[in-house]
């Protein structure tokens, strides 16, 4: 393995991680054929293992080490103090690895649903903790692919990344336009959409049916306001986690965790 060493944080050989912390990569989507950052020798060894082709690494040069062992092919490892790196990056590489990888296209929402007896429908959640939060969670609990409406936060972001500890690579996602109609398309896939909201009306999730937890479809909005009443109306169940002690919501990634659980739950005791 060849490293290369950065003295410059302005050199143009790591332009890929140059001021990760702009606003607007916080909110838009790589194109495509667009590139991704993964944070910390665990993630990117995942994103490796799922198939995405690295571009570059960049790293502590007292951690160059850690990578030994990897086959970085033509993409190059740079090496810097840590100094160099926070003057680049904008913010302290505590781990102390990054690598640029490009991104694949996407499926399309129909080859998710085609693949998948359970999936997630995110509505406009726009907080990347959540969403790398969301994935790990569903990735962990039964949940077989993820559908995002059009102003849904980039999975792929740096912080989704790190908060999902990777799993984002392991879970297929799309997607779901037009936004709500393509709702419709999720119901004639042959699954249920239950959307999650606090109404006092709604169906306490475990109550939910078997027939329902079968093909489930969990819709759920983004934290504070949460869907929308377009969203609930194109749903086919409102439901609902019964709290205590007058507290009303969860966090979303919180409530989402118990929701895949509960629907999943005679999975777990089969």
């Amino acid at each position: 393995m060849s490293v290369h060493e950065i003295t410059d944080p302005d050199d143009d050989r790591i332009a890929d991680y140059r001021a990760l912390t702009d606003v607007e990569l916080r909110t838009r989507w790589e194109p495509p054929h667009g590139l991704f950052i993964a944070e910390g020798e665990l993630v990117l060894r995942r994103a490796l293992r799922a198939g995405y082709p690295a571009r570059s690494y960049l790293v502590d040069a007292k951690r160059v080490d850690q990578l030994a062992d990897l086959d970085t092919g033509d993409a190059p490892v740079y090496a810097a103090t840590p100094d160099v790196l926070q003057r680049a990056t904008g913010f302290h590489v505590h781990r102390g690895v990054l690598a640029s990888f490009h991104r694949r296209p996407l499926p399309t929402a129909a080859e998710v649903l085609d693949a998948a007896r359970r999936v997630l429908i995110l509505e406009d959640v726009n907080n990347h903790t959540n969403l790398g939060a969301i994935f790990r969670g569903a990735a962990a609990l039964g949940i077989d692919g993820v559908l995002l409406s059009p102003s849904c936060a980039d999975p792929l972001y740096r912080r989704s990344v790190r908060v999902s500890m990777g799993e984002v690579f392991a879970m297929p996602y799309a997607k779901l336009e037009p936004w709500p109609a393509g709702l419709d398309q999720v119901r004639q896939a042959g699954f249920t959409v239950l959307a999650m909201t606090p109404a006092p009306d709604a169906v306490p999730i475990q109550r939910v049916t078997a027939e329902q937890r079968e093909r489930a479809a969990l819709l759920l909005g983004a934290e504070g306001p949460g869907l929308t009443a377009a969203a609930q109306s194109a749903s086919d169940v409102r439901v609902v986690i019964p709290m205590r002690r007058g507290v009303d919501s969860l966090n979303v990634a919180a409530a989402a965790a118990v929701a895949f659980w509960e629907l999943g739950r005679d999975d777990q005791l089969a």
